[in-house]
C-alpha cells in the first residue's frame, strides 16, 4: 500500500488539512476530486469509494458526518489497505476529540498533524492505535517535552499493548453481544433477517499475558474467495451456526487458529473488539408487535397493539421500546395500557410504548387515541413501519458459547475471567389494519376470524361494544351465552 498524500476535506471540496507523504503528485490535483463527487451525483452514478481522472491519479475517499477523507495515489496500491487506514484515521481522531467534524478539525489541527505524521511515514501506514499514540502524542503541549522518547511498544512486536502495565486485581471481561436485524411484514412473515455479532473485551491484566479463548465444540473454518466463513458445530442442541465475514482483531494470532482453531492473543490494555461476524440464517423475531389502526379522517384516529415475547420463560428482555409512527397532525395523545409506560414524541412523529423488564412467553396489551384536525386522508401506500428495540442478557440468538477463557502469565498471577452474553434487537413490522379489535369489559378481542365466518356479526359485537368498536364500556345488555362465544377470541386484558 501507498498513499502519495492525506487530505480532509469539508462537503465543498475546500481543504481544511493536507499532508504531502511522496512529493510524487501535485497537491492542487485534490481539486478534481470534487468535480468527480459532482460529476457522478449529475449522471447518477452509483458513488464508490475510488475516484480516477484521465491522466491516473486515483482518489480513495470515505464520507465521515460533514467530512471528506481522502487518500491520492498514483501507484497500483492496496485499495482495501488504504480505505482501512482511512478508517482507522477516522476512529483515532474520534478517540481523541470525541467528535469528528469541520469544528473538531479547525480547533485540532496541531494534533491533526502530529499524528498524521506518526501514524503514516512515505505514504506507508506505521503506529495507528490510539493508546499508544496517546502515550506520547498528548492534547497538552507541554506534556510533549516530558517525553524523551516514544514508548517500547511502538517498536515492539506487540505494538498495541505497553510493556510494565500492573493492576492489583487481574481481571479480564468478555460480552458476546449480538444485534438482530429484522424486517417483518403485515403478515407476520420475516422478509429479511441478519445477525451482526461481536465479541467484545475489556482488559486489565498485569504484564503480557496470553489469552486463550475457546468457541463451543468444534470449530471449521472455510476460507472462500468470497468471504471468510466460519462454521460453529455444538451451537444449541447439536446445531451448526455458519458465520461470514469474520474478522480478527490483529492481536490474533491467525496461523495458530488455522492449525488448531484455537484463539490465542496477548491483548491491549482496556477495550477492544476481538473478533466481529454475520449470520444470514433465518430468525423468527423475538418480540412481536401487532397493531389494529381504526382510523376517522377529520376526527381521530387509534392504535390498538399487542406486543409478545416469544423467547423461553427464563430469558427476559430489558429496557423495551416499541416506536409507532403516527400522522403528521395528530395530537391530543390518550393512551392505556397494561404494562410499561406511553409517551407522544412529536419531534419523532410516533409515540413510543416503554416497558423495561419483558419476561419471556408474555404478551402485554396498550391502546393509543388521538385526535385528527385535519380532514386529508393517509396515503394507504405510505405505512412507515414499527420499530422495536431491546436487549436480552445471557443470552445469544446465534448459539455461541464461550467453553473457556484462561488466562496466562509468566509471572503466575490469578486472573479472574467474566464472560456475559447479550442480544440486542431491531424488529420492523408494518401496521396490520385488517384485523379488528373490540374492548369489552376492559378485556380486549380478536372477531376477525369471527366476522369472516358469521355475515351479520358485526351488528351484534357493534352492539355489545356500543357505537365505537374501540371504545370500553362496563353494562353489556347480552347473555352471557355471547360472552362464552367470546372466550375464544380473547387476547388480553386492558388495565
Amino acid at each position: 500500500m501507498v498513499a502519495s498524500a492525506v487530505f480532509i476535506l469539508d462537503l465543498k471540496g475546500k481543504v481544511l488539512i493536507s499532508r504531502n507523504y511522496r512529493g510524487d503528485i501535485p497537491m492542487p490535483a485534490i481539486e478534481k476530486f470534487m468535480n468527480l463527487i459532482i460529476q457522478g451525483e449529475e449522471d447518477e452514478v452509483t458513488p464508490t469509494p475510488l475516484l480516477s481522472t484521465e491522466d491516473g491519479i486515483h482518489f480513495l475517499y470515505i464520507r465521515h458526518n460533514n467530512l471528506y477523507l481522502v487518500a491520492m495515489t498514483k501507484k497500483n496500491s492496496n485499495a482495501a489497505m488504504i480505505l482501512l487506514f482511512l478508517h482507522k484515521l477516522c476512529s483515532v481522531f474520534t478517540d481523541y476529540f470525541k467528535e469528528l467534524e469541520e469544528e473538531s478539525i479547525r480547533d485540532n489541527f496541531v494534533i491533526i498533524y502530529e499524528l498524521l505524521d506518526e501514524m503514516m511515514d512515505f505514504g506507508y501506514p506505521q503506529t495507528t492505535e490510539t493508546k499508544i499514540l496517546q502515550e506520547y502524542i498528548t492534547q497538552e503541549s507541554y506534556k510533549l517535552e516530558k517525553q524523551v522518547r516514544p514508548p517500547m511498544a511502538v517498536t515492539n512486536a506487540v505494538s498495541w499493548r505497553s510493556e510494565g502495565l500492573k493492576y492489583r486485581k487481574n481481571e479480564v471481561f468478555l460480552d458476546v453481544v449480538e444485534s438482530v436485524n429484522l424486517v417483518v411484514n403485515a403478515s407476520g412473515n420475516v422478509v429479511r433477517s441478519e445477525i451482526l455479532g461481536a465479541i467484545k473485551m475489556r482488559c486489565f491484566l498485569s504484564g503480557m499475558p496470553d489469552v486463550r479463548l475457546g468457541l463451543n465444540d468444534k470449530l471449521m473454518f472455510e476460507n472462500t474467495g468470497r468471504s471468510n466463513h466460519l462454521l460453529i458445530i455444538g451451537a444449541g442442541k447439536g446445531k451448526a451456526v455458519e458465520m461470514e465475514d469474520v474478522k480478527f482483531h490483529q492481536c490474533v494470532r491467525l496461523s495458530r487458529f488455522e492449525n488448531d482453531r484455537t484463539i490465542s492473543f496477548i491483548p491491549p490494555d482496556g477495550e477492544f473488539e476481538l473478533m466481529s461476524y454475520r449470520l444470514n440464517t433465518e430468525v423468527k423475531p423475538l418480540i412481536i408487535a401487532e397493531v389494529v389502526v381504526e382510523s376517522h379522517p377529520g376526527s381521530r384516529i387509534e392504535y390498538m397493539m399487542k406486543a409478545k415475547a416469544t423467547f423461553k420463560r427464563r430469558s427476559t428482555a430489558n429496557n423495551v421500546e416499541i416506536i409507532v409512527p403516527v400522522p403528521e397532525d395528530a395530537d391530543s395523545p390518550k393512551f392505556k395500557t397494561n404494562m410499561g409506560n406511553v409517551e407522544y414524541a412529536p419531534d419523532k412523529g410516533a409515540f413510543i410504548w416503554k416497558i423495561k423488564s419483558f419476561a419471556g412467553g408474555k404478551e402485554f396489551l396498550c391502546r393509543a387515541h388521538f385526535g385528527l384536525p385535519s380532514v386529508k386522508n393517509e396515503d394507504p401506500d405510505k405505512k412507515p413501519p414499527i420499530t422495536i428495540k431491546f436487549e436480552i442478557p445471557y443470552f445469544t440468538v446465534s448459539g455461541i458459547q464461550v467453553r473457556y477463557l484462561k488466562v496466562v502469565d509468566k509471572s503466575g498471577y490469578q486472573a479472574f475471567p467474566w464472560v456475559r452474553y447479550i442480544t440486542q434487537n431491531g424488529v420492523k413490522a408494518h401496521n396490520k389494519n385488517n384485523d379488528i379489535w373490540i374492548i369489552i369489559k376492559k378485556k380486549v378481542y380478536n372477531v376477525t376470524e369471527f366476522l369472516s365466518q358469521h355475515p351479520g356479526g358485526e351488528e351484534v359485537l357493534m352492539d355489545m361494544a356500543g357505537k365505537d368498536a374501540t371504545t370500553e364500556f362496563e353494562d353489556i345488555g347480552h347473555s352471557n351465552d355471547a360472552l362464552e362465544d367470546l372466550k375464544k377470541l380473547y387476547i388480553g386484558d386492558l388495565a
